[in-house]
């Protein structure tokens, strides 16, 4: 069972929070961690910028990872948004089996059998 952390910057606390919801929302994401507050200094346009961002930290199982990044592309406000997979390579046991519990893929959600009154 292969896991990853998708490490995202956003522009403010209401966007990391509107593309969290999304994320677990959709089984994309078993969890997401937003902090609040960071800086960060980069070049843009040839220029150094100084912003205050959200960092958005979720937990996926590796094979969403191409579906995670185009749900977040398709929901930010940046021309090329921070999204980056890193793999946990080992961890609580009971922790990973979690996060592959609580996610799906997007067409297992498409296919699910719908209940019955």
């Amino acid at each position: 069972m292969k896991c990853c952390f998708i490490y995202i910057t956003t522009a403010h606390v209401r966007q990391a929070r509107r593309i969290g919801k999304a994320l677990v929302g959709s089984r994309l994401a078993a969890c997401v961690n937003i902090l609040v507050g960071m800086n960060s200094l980069y070049w843009w346009e040839g220029k150094i910028q100084d912003d205050r961002e959200a960092v958005l930290i979720a937990k996926t199982r590796r094979t969403l990872v191409t579906a995670l990044i185009n749900k977040v592309k398709a929901m930010h406000s940046y021309t090329c948004p921070c999204i980056v997979a890193l793999p946990i390579i080992d961890g609580n046991p009971d922790y990973l089996k979690w996060i592959q519990s609580e996610t799906r893929s997007p067409e297992k959600i498409k296919n699910k059998p719908k209940k019955r009154s």
